[in-house]
């Protein structure tokens, strides 16, 4: 009889489940998070028809290495896993959600999502990190204007050598220069390692044909190619182009209900870090870039008709389809 299997996986123990065929529960038990472990108990119970998983932090590493031992592994959305849970069982535990899991993987009411490749998660862990210094220095930089506002130095905007040179001038006052030299050392600090992260991400881009070729649309430069690059992973698995948009969540939310049908705001589902960096390569196209193309044509169209921030949204939209058809056919941009 065929089985099925269900897996909550958790930091340091993970919880599985299998069922048969008719639905019935064979087995429940709490196993370490590590591939062999799973393995190891779905083996006990096996010959196992399909095993699915949640998205999660854990669950690309996981999911690949059951892949690895031959376990047929399916990773699925977690909002749709929640959904559906939630009708199952009234109380939400751990053991409740790997049987909710099995029960999923035994009837096939779920959405697949694709697991990205190691190199893939690579690229995007610099771009998360790079992301994580430059907020920690920009709060640096706000505690340092705070402290020097309540003795009358206004730093003003920025952060380059202007600001610095302002800064300077609250090292001398008593009080506040031991309070502000403590956050410029680590400010200083901060600032090297991002360079460090842009040169590393530059070596990146520059290792890339995939890189290389997004980066000849005006505006998009080295973190969008790298952060689409690395979000798309494989361009085959988007049937369409158009595609693309709705993944990164640039499409408008819509519902409909009888009479009642309304379209809203974008849904920014997906990859939130790409959607920011493909909306600010559309910035840097309608408002910094000189040269004249089709598509910035096409988006200040937009933006006299509807606005400067929906023309933003609208060519952000408009690009992910682009390079999405640039990585699937291996082409470059033309003006």
């Amino acid at each position: 009889m065929k089985h099925y299997a269900g897996i909550d996986l958790s930091m340091e123990t993970s919880h599985v489940c299998v069922v048969d065929a008719e639905g019935r529960k064979v087995a429940a038990q709490c196993v370490d998070s590590t591939p062999e472990a799973i393995a190891a108990l779905l083996e006990r119970h096996g010959p196992v028809e399909r095993v699915v998983i949640e998205t999660g932090r854990m669950t690309p590493w996981v999911a690949r290495g059951l892949h690895e031992l031959g376990v047929a592994i399916v990773c699925i959305d977690a909002r749709q896993a929640h959904q559906s849970l939630k009708a199952m069982k009234a109380n939400k535990t751990d053991p409740h959600d790997a049987a909710g899991l099995a029960q999923l993987a035994r009837t096939g009411f779920y959405k697949e999502v694709h697991v990205k490749s190691p190199t893939s998660h690579g690229v995007r862990s610099v771009i998360t990190a790079r992301a994580h210094l430059v907020e920690a220095r920009v709060r640096l930089d706000n505690t340092i204007r705070g402290l020097c506002a309540t003795f009358g130095i206004r730093p003003g905007a920025g952060q380059g050598e202007r600001f610095l040179a302002r800064v300077q001038a609250a090292v001398a006052i008593p009080g506040l220069g031991e309070a502000v030299a403590s956050p410029l050392r680590a400010r200083t600090g901060l600032v090297d390692e991002i360079r460090q992260m842009d040169r590393a991400l530059k070596a990146i881009s520059i290792a890339s044909p995939a890189c290389q070729a997004l980066m000849s649309i005006p505006g998009v430069g080295v973190q969008t190619s790298a952060a689409f690059a690395a979000a798309v992973d494989e361009a085959d698995r988007f049937k369409r182009s158009r595609t693309a948009g709705a993944y990164f969540g640039l499409v408008p939310r819509r519902h409909q209900s009888g009479e009642l049908d309304w379209t809203g705001r974008i849904t920014k589902q997906g990859d939130g870090t790409v959607r920011k960096l493909l909306y600010e390569a559309a910035n840097s196209i309608l408002t910094r870039t000189r040269q004249t193309f089709a598509l910035k044509t096409w988006a200040l169209k937009i933006a006299k008709r509807r606005g400067l921030k929906k023309a933003r949204v609208a060519l952000a939209r408009r690009l992910a389809v682009i390079m999405h058809a640039m990585l699937r056919d291996g082409t470059l941009f033309e003006a």
